[in-house]
């Protein structure tokens, strides 16, 4: 049965009537037989031999929109005036824009907000930099940049068309955590470009979003900003999904009886991602894990062309495990997948030990379906938000950047971020976790408002906080 999903995949069709030739019963049942569910009838106009309606029809997938509209322009008696896609409708000019926080209504209005009162201010920001702080929108934004290299899961698709993806994450610092984000994308894959360009925009911005850049260039230019900028940089991709990533070990832990310290855990795909994973483990105590990739588990007595996995190698795998994927995986208590889907059967998540948790987040289609270990697996999360357990950035980086805003962070540490996921895991209480509900709602209001008090106690402690901010846990910004 398709769901309905307004604000999922469904289209618009307005459509043209023969009322002689064709009924609306047999274009509803042709539709329905297609694959799509009428949602809303809206009739534009009537008479005596035509009606003109709007359709709204819902669909599983975004791909069988083409195959209902030619279903429908294929019907005897019937035109298609027009088709629109809903979700390209909220599109259409962008999803968000800059609104002044007072009017200009006068002339004294005009001279305040710009010439030449705005001089006085200046020359303030001038003679003491740090007010830029308190008199601009500095304190409270952040650039969300992205090259267009690594986009979702399409791949290096371009800054162009990356727009709309750093959109929506504006979007969601906004409503969220109250932060004003700006989508910045480069025409430029060049690693010194793209960083002599972050560094020359810096003084606009509280904070710097890394969002979409290719590994390994992602993590020169993230090592390298932190060191030359005094704002707080983020690689979302790597350090958001750890977060989550932990915070979600914490809850599923806590169910079986296990601890990090006491696990062996596999991690397969050593990207951005599987590093910045691998890297809040071994902070938060993980002893015994190995990392996997092409060439089978990474171990320090190799030498590898990659100077990433070079680093990784010398500070994992303290065993020396060494062959594929399928021999290391056996009496692993932890599987951590960000490499592509269907890479494991049943078979092989059966050799784990006792109470297996699998984290399979390869989008869009995980290492392996929950429903092939549904029933041998003590706790399953992916990156979809069709199954439970969702491992979703978006519980991260709104509460990270309000934090790091509100105490005016000089950086991001691995004890902010380690904060970050105890408050992610804490928004669900011991009598609401269960092997379905282990990683709380983007939508908990809860989840910011925590991630912020603890990602600042964090920054006061590890004397990146050059701030002490008000105790209430208010975002508005």
């Amino acid at each position: 049965m398709i769901q309905r999903n307004l604000d999922g995949n469904s289209i618009i069709i307005r459509l043209e009537m023969k009322t002689k030739t064709i009924n609306f019963g047999e274009v509803a049942s042709a539709i329905s037989q297609a694959g799509g569910d009428i949602v809303a009838i809206d009739v534009i106009s009537t008479n005596q031999d035509i009606t003109v309606r709007d359709l709204t029809v819902a669909v599983s997938h975004a791909d069988d929109n083409k195959k209902i509209v030619e279903t429908v322009r294929n019907l005897n008696g019937v035109s298609i005036i027009n088709v629109s896609d809903r979700t390209f409708l909220l599109h259409l000019g962008g999803k968000i824009e800059i609104a002044p926080k007072s009017p200009i209504n006068n002339r004294e209005d005009l001279s305040r907000v710009y010439t030449p009162d705005v001089a006085r201010v200046c020359n303030a920001i001038a003679e003491e930099p740090q007010k830029a702080y308190s008199l601009t929108i500095k304190r409270n934004t952040v650039a969300v940049v992205s090259d267009g290299s690594a986009v979702l899961g399409l791949g290096n698709i371009g800054p162009r068309a990356a727009m709309p993806v750093m959109e929506g994450k504006a979007m969601l610092f906004k409503q969220l955590a109250g932060v004003d984000a700006f989508p910045i994308c480069l025409e430029t894959q060049d690693t010194e470009e793209i960083i002599r360009t972050i560094k020359a925009i810096s003084p606009a911005f509280g904070g710097i979003n890394l969002e979409d850049i290719s590994s390994p260039r992602c993590f020169e230019i993230e090592r390298r900003l932190n060191e030359e900028l005094d704002i707080p940089v983020f690689h979302d991709d790597q350090h958001g999904t750890a977060v989550v990533l932990y915070a979600g070990l914490i809850n599923a832990l806590k169910l079986v009886g296990k601890s990090l310290e006491n696990t062996k855990i596999v991690v397969c795909g050593i990207g951005a991602a599987g590093v910045a994973c691998s890297n809040i483990l071994l902070s938060a105590g993980a002893k015994n894990l190995i990392g996997v990739d092409r060439e089978g588990a990474l171990v320090r007595t190799e030498t590898y062309d990659n100077p990433i996995w070079q680093d990784y190698a010398e500070r994992t795998n303290p065993n020396l495990q060494t062959g594929s994927l399928y021999e290391v995986i056996k009496d692993a208590d932890i599987f951590i997948g960000l490499s592509r889907g269907n890479l494991l059967t049943r078979e092989h998540i059966m050799t784990m030990a006792k109470d297996p948790i699998v984290f399979a987040m390869a989008n869009p289609v995980p290492e392996i379906m929950p429903s092939e270990v549904e029933d041998i697996v003590a706790v399953m999360a992916t990156g979809r938000s069709d199954y439970p357990n969702q491992i979703n950035n978006v519980l991260c980086f709104p509460g990270m950047f309000r934090a790091a805003l509100d105490c005016r962070a000089s950086e991001i540490n691995e004890a902010m971020k380690l904060a970050a996921a105890t408050a992610i895991a804490s928004s669900i209480s011991d009598e609401e976790r269960t092997k379905y509900y282990i990683i709380p709602s983007v939508f908990n209001d809860r989840v910011v408002k925590s991630i912020r008090e603890r990602v600042i106690e964090a920054a006061l402690q590890t004397g990146v906080a050059r701030r002490v901010p008000r105790k209430s846990s208010d975002i508005s910004g």
